[in-house]
């Protein structure tokens, strides 16, 4: 007999109550009161937020303020602009968090995992043992940072160090 311990808040998402926005990102950009926003930095192109279901401490992610939904329809100028802006988060995250080493990527398509179509990076920073017990006899992962200390954290980092 397998146990779950569950995110109660998570429900909302994946349940009926989750926001009935057309596209969470845009109204994350649009500062929709629907949506709970933690935006770090944004840029002329870019928007820089805390994942509201993190996996892990400091697991931020990287959306262009335009509604693409493929990385094909990137521009040149924005790809150039999102590498500046992963090296720049990587650099915070290492000051901020110290962690082991990150993953860095996006879920393309719907088998993919991906459950928003508008583009987005994800960054998962790694730490040593990060693996406890209850992700083994639970599968489920317990965050000792709350994402929105991880938001005031990193707007420092961000605005703190002149920007962009």
């Amino acid at each position: 007999m397998r146990h779950h311990l569950f995110n109660t808040e998570k429900i909302k998402y994946v349940g009926s109550k989750k926001n009935h926005v057309d596209c969470i990102l845009c109204a994350i950009r649009d500062h929709d009161d629907a949506v709970e926003v933690l935006e770090v930095y944004r840029t002329e192109l870019f928007i820089v937020t805390v994942n509201l279901y993190p996996f892990n401490p400091g697991h931020l992610m990287i959306f262009p303020q335009r509604h693409i939904m493929n990385l094909e329809d990137m521009t040149e100028e924005e790809a150039l602009h999102m590498h500046g802006l992963t090296v720049k988060t990587l650099q915070y995250l290492n000051e901020e968090f110290k962690p082991s080493g990150f993953n860095v990527g996006y879920n393309l398509g719907q088998w993919s995992g991906a459950s928003i179509s508008h583009i987005h990076q994800h960054i998962v920073p790694r730490f040593p043992n990060e693996i406890g017990f209850l992700d083994v006899l639970a599968d489920t992962r317990v965050m000792v940072i709350d994402p929105n200390d991880v938001m005031k954290r990193m707007r420092n980092r961000f605005h703190g160090s002149g920007g962009e």
